[in-house]
């Protein structure tokens, strides 16, 4: 799995001041990828699971504290970045935009940068 998120994160093409948005980030795997490339750039990652945040805020302890990432418990559709504007917008797996792909669109835009990308990956275990 995690040489799997390793590469989704290399294809992504994270500049290191790129503001970075991960919706259902899970343990934090693909987070720490993200944050390794980022100097001045920042990471949001929010997943529904007080669980999976607990585990990705423990593995990402490093990045916390140097300021690169933040960890919320928030469902995606409840989530509210205020003015705070993205890059780059990544789920994996997250099947609510598989079930529904109208969704990525109309939610995420808004949140974008200009030129910025949305990525969204949903393949078999």
């Amino acid at each position: 799995m995690s040489e799997r998120l390793r590469q989704i994160v290399e294809e992504m093409r994270i500049h290191p001041d790129d503001q970075v948005l991960e919706i259902g980030c899970g343990h934090g795997i693909a987070a720490s990828y993200v944050c390794d490339r980022l100097r001045a750039g920042h990471l949001v990652a929010i997943d529904r699971s007080k669980k999976v945040i607990e585990a990705a805020i423990r593995r990402n302890q490093e990045h916390i504290g140097t300021g690169k990432a933040e960890f919320h418990i928030a469902d995606v559709l409840t989530f509210d970045p205020a003015a705070q504007r993205f890059d780059k917008i990544f789920a994996v797996r997250v099947s609510m935009f598989h079930r529904e792909p109208q969704l990525v669109r109309g939610l995420l835009e808004k949140w974008l940068v200009p030129r910025g990308r949305i990525i969204v990956i949903y393949d078999e275990p």
